[in-house]
């Protein structure tokens, strides 16, 4: 239950009017959770997802430790972790959360040890991206043109298959990200990227956007809705009927299936893991080194970055 929060001046005359009570009983009082998620948003620009994501987690570690987040031991923390469900939305992202919400309350002296110091997270095989081939990517692109709103739908395929683009940052493309022949983006974290686009992307892109004329839309595709670009939701059932119409079984098609295939094209390619990194917006280069086990004979090759569908020919259409 949320009993409100104090600033630490306020908790500071709790304690010093009451000198008959120790500090620790009164630590439950202080919603920290809401402080912490707080100092993520205002000093690491954590998006409000993200933000979400960590509150639910941590309240879950709350009811669920046998003393709650404050009175949790180091064994409890890891227990708790290697009980969570296969099927949790992120193990990782559940330790992440403690981590950072423990190191929160170590700066801030609220605890004098960390919990989660050593925190491991439980062996659990790690799926391998699933993705498209080459020609099933050109059959899905193409079946663009049998859909309503066929140069929105296809400079949205085109810009993902392209860029490696997340999903959301394809819809909440801002007018701002069009570079010309690259693309601004401001990913996790609020950290910005530059992604570059070959020449059937851009031109793609630029039919849109000469239909799409004076909308006063700041975003690249606009929608009716409240947030005023097309929708995840939107995108993911436009995929999937692009997949039907394709030939191609829909449960194997997803916005995050051809972030994949851009990637695991890329190495086939040739490409630099790094290079491939950096256009992906991994922080991390553990997350990238997965397409590895997809194509690991490519890895020998020491060719220069070449997208399939680059030089594809299929310019103007």
């Amino acid at each position: 239950m949320d009993t409100g929060r104090f600033d630490n001046s306020t908790y500071d005359n709790i304690i010093s009017s009451h000198p008959e009570c120790n500090r620790s009983r009164f630590i439950p009082i202080m919603n920290y959770i809401d402080i912490f998620l707080e100092s993520l948003s205002a000093e690491r620009g954590r998006s409000q997802r993200t933000l979400a994501s960590y509150a639910s987690d941590l309240r879950h570690a709350d009811e669920n430790l046998p003393n709650g987040l404050l009175g949790a031991t180091a064994a409890d923390v890891q227990n708790y972790l290697s009980k969570l469900p296969e099927r949790a939305t992120s193990i990782a992202r559940h330790a992440s959360a403690l981590r950072g919400y423990y190191k929160f309350l170590m700066l801030e002296k609220i605890i004098s040890e960390n919990p989660a110091a050593n925190l491991e997270l439980p062996k659990r095989k790690r799926a391998l991206p699933k993705f498209l081939s080459v020609q099933e990517i050109e059959l899905l692109i193409s079946s663009a043109g049998d859909i309503h709103n066929t140069a929105r739908l296809r400079a949205m395929l085109e810009l993902v298959y392209a860029s490696g683009l997340r999903v959301s940052e394809l819809c909440e493309l801002p007018m701002t990200a069009n570079l010309g022949d690259k693309l601004l983006i401001h990913g996790k974290g609020a950290k910005e990227r530059i992604v570059p686009m070959h020449e059937r992307a851009q031109h793609a892109l630029a039919k849109w956007l000469e239909l799409r004329g004076d909308d006063k839309s700041k975003y690249v595709f606009p929608g009716r809705g409240k947030s005023g670009h097309i929708t995840r939701d939107g995108f993911f059932k436009l995929l999937k009927k692009c997949a039907v119409l394709a030939g191609i079984e829909p449960s194997r098609v997803s916005p995050h299936v051809l972030r994949h295939s851009f990637a695991s094209h890329l190495l086939a390619g040739g490409a630099n893991l790094r290079a491939i990194q950096t256009m992906l917006g991994h922080e991390d280069i553990s997350t990238t080194q997965i397409y590895t086990h997809v194509l690991p004979d490519k890895l020998r090759e020491t060719v220069v970055s070449h997208h399939p569908l680059g030089h594809s020919g299929e310019n103007n259409k």
